[in-house]
């Protein structure tokens, strides 16, 4: 079965459609959450991830925040201005198709899914080797997906050696998986790793390997967007830096 994996879409409609464009046929897509934020298209991003078949999709901190389940006041400035434009144009059955999704890790197969890390689903950043040691211990399948750091990574434990290795794997290299990792598919929407293409992965559950992707689309188009509806001008610079 090949699956999408992606995340952090934040409102990003033109890079969502190209993620979809050049991922092509998938048997099941995964979205480990953050629909919206940041962006200036949450309703079109909505509408798009409901309207896939074979979905699964999990609740990011995001997402959590404009349903009234996260305080605004958890975010710095940019990122609230943001979430109260979100609130305002979100129409009542995208907000509801948010409030239904879940807020805990889920299993699917052999993988454990969920937005920030399997310990704390909706906020934790997985980002080094002392919080990746921590979160092994947190998800009993081979591997775990998670997104919210915006970096394609990979962590990898050494179960005998009792050793954790970090890797941001190159784009389009075919990784064969074996227990136990951590996977992050990058962010769809607003990368951080100074690559401003839309990251995602391509998971492959029979022959077990996961392939990370990038992709470019149209970033000014989106800058324009932003700009338009009266986002922080920040939202738009970092899509086109990466960062």
């Amino acid at each position: 079965m090949r699956v999408l994996v992606m995340s952090d879409i934040h409102a990003n409609y033109t890079a969502l459609m190209a993620v979809l464009k050049d991922a092509g046929q998938v048997d099941e897509t995964w979205c480990l959450g953050d629909l919206v934020g940041y962006g200036p298209d949450p309703n079109a991003v909505v509408e798009e991830i409901r309207d896939i078949p074979n979905l699964t999709c999990m609740l990011g901190n995001h997402d959590a925040a404009v349903t009234g389940k996260m305080a605004f006041e958890t975010y710095n400035g940019d990122a609230r201005r943001a979430l109260i434009y979100h609130e305002k144009v979100l129409t009542a059955s995208n907000m509801d198709f948010l409030r239904t999704l879940p807020s805990t890790a889920k299993v699917c197969g052999d993988v454990t899914l969920a937005h920030g890390s399997p310990r704390e689903p909706l906020w934790e950043y997985i980002l080094n080797l002392p919080s990746a040691r921590i979160n092994f211990d947190h998800f009993t399948t081979p591997w775990c997906f998670v997104g919210h750091t915006h970096i394609q990574s990979m962590f990898v434990l050494d179960e005998k050696k009792d050793r954790i290795t970090i890797e941001q794997p190159k784009p389009d290299s075919v990784i064969k998986l074996h227990p136990k990792m951590i996977l992050n598919p990058g962010s769809v929407g607003q990368p951080r790793d100074r690559d401003p293409r839309s990251a995602y992965a391509i998971y492959d559950t029979e022959e077990q390997t996961w392939t990370p992707r990038r992709v470019m689309y149209n970033i000014a188009e989106v800058q324009k967007h932003i700009r338009e509806a009266g986002l922080p001008e920040k939202h738009a610079v970092r899509i086109g830096e990466g960062w």
